[in-house]
């Protein structure tokens, strides 16, 4: 008996629009190996970055190894906290100032990625290194329809000077696909949505279509699913039912915040589809990430909570300061408390993302298992603008590489792109050097 099965690039297709098509057990071969059910679901790779620093006696443990007890600020990941990693005494030294004087916000997130010390400019030479998530993307990207996806949740400009001499596209993007072309940050969710699901996939936010008439992109493709719906099975059914409804819950999210009469200032243009309320924002751009990587339409992704130097205010928890003037805090213990409330705030929603990609079947586990997400900032300490000793937490388990649950010191002055160069190799990506590494981070799957 020769079985038939589904390609595991399988999409729904309609006018203007493909659908990829979830993991299903019918992309797996009757009598299939194992060997061949584990091929079929590859390694993520997704970067969180936040901005301005964090406050780290709130971050950082106190004890090493598996029976730690999370810091306040990290309490929203209790329940996952089997499934992360803490990182001490990583370091970018290319984000010190090494003789460029002030600029610390831009060279923080000009370095994160790239380990690389940027060119002091705000003219159009600007000059970095191309970013690990490109690094990624230009040795994989091919396998998938979308090489990579840059996220974020504030406007941003690459043109000008945004932190004593070193232009705006610095502090706006950690993505760089060469050493002079950054990749900034999409933030409308509506145009990262079509850029997914739409048969042209160069949707940016500059596009102005009214979408006020769009029909669903599931009527779109309601023919198509009609005839594949014949030759699943029961369980095959129900995932796609479930995957459908997941899309269609986005669809609707973007379509409230577009159409959700707000009062604002009649001199402040508001972008279409982006919500009013930045967790519903936030969450959107999770959503976004999870359904990308489900369908394996990309492997790799960035997402920026703010551009560095952000001053967002976080009116809904109580602090109507700007972040950024908050975190020159000189000691003053209710800057502090506001600052590690802004910090928790974000951890609730990074917990939202890791509900999604758990909830979600993969291979032989979930989309967490063959993810590896890591959450952190260029800066330490906001106040002092320091480098060393980074918050990083990885969380997900790298389809098995990483022993998780653990807090992990390294000696003071770890390049943190050793953990970069492990991760690429996790990707089987084979290099001797990114950035300032030297060498693979040790103690990641064994103690």
């Amino acid at each position: 008996m020769i079985p038939r099965y589904l390609p595991r690039r399988s999409f729904l297709r309609g006018l203007g629009t493909a659908i990829a098509l979830p993991w299903l057990d019918s992309m797996v071969p009757a009598f299939g190996a194992k060997t061949l059910i584990d091929s079929n679901a590859p390694c993520r790779l997704s970067f969180i970055y936040v901005p301005n620093g964090i406050i780290m006696e709130n971050w950082t443990p106190t004890t090493k190894g598996s029976n730690f007890k999370l810091p306040s600020t990290l309490t929203p990941l209790k329940e996952y906290q089997k499934d992360c990693l803490l990182l001490s005494g990583l370091t970018h030294n290319n984000g010190r100032a090494l003789g460029d004087g002030p600029g610390d916000h831009a060279r923080a997130a000009a370095s994160y990625l790239t380990g690389v010390h940027p060119k002091k400019t705000q003219g159009s030479d600007i000059q970095n290194g191309i970013s690990v998530d490109q690094i990624v993307a230009q040795s994989i990207g091919s396998k998938t329809r979308l090489p990579s996806l840059e996220l974020g949740t504030e406007h941003t400009r690459i043109a000008g000077n945004c932190d004593s001499g070193y232009s705006c596209a610095y502090n706006n993007s950690i993505s760089w696909r060469t050493p002079s072309s950054p990749l900034p940050p999409a933030v409308n969710p509506r145009a990262v949505f079509d850029r997914l699901f739409g048969e042209n996939n160069s949707t940016t936010d500059s596009d102005q279509v009214n979408q006020r008439y769009r029909p669903s992109i599931i009527d779109l493709v309601q023919e198509d699913t009609k005839k594949l719906i014949t030759q699943l099975g029961p369980a095959d059914r129900r995932k796609l039912d479930e995957y459908l409804f997941a899309i269609r819950q986005i669809e609707k999210q973007i379509e409230n915040s577009e159409n959700s009469p707000v009062e604002i200032d009649p001199n402040m243009e508001r972008p279409q589809g982006i919500p009013i309320d930045f967790a519903e924002h936030l969450r959107l751009m999770y959503d976004l990430q999870a359904v990308a990587f489900q369908t394996d339409l990309t492997r790799v992704s960035t997402l920026m909570i703010g551009r560095e130097g952000s001053n967002r205010t976080y009116r809904e928890i109580g602090v109507p300061g700007a972040h950024h003037g908050l975190t020159h805090h000189g000691g003053d213990k209710v800057k502090i408390e506001q600052i590690s409330k802004i910090n928790h705030y974000h951890i609730e929603q990074f917990k939202y993302f890791l509900d999604k990609l758990k909830s979600i079947p993969d291979g032989e586990g979930s989309l967490l298992d063959n993810t590896m997400i890591v959450y952190g900032s260029g800066i330490s300490d906001g106040d002092k603008h320091l480098h060393d000793d980074l918050p990083v937490l990885v969380a997900g388990g790298g389809q098995g590489t990483l022993k998780t649950g653990r807090h992990v010191r390294y000696e003071d002055e770890t390049p943190l792109t050793n953990l970069y160069l492990s991760m690429l190799d996790r990707m089987g990506i084979k290099l001797d050097v990114f950035g300032d590494s030297t060498g693979e981070l040790q103690l990641l799957s064994d103690i």
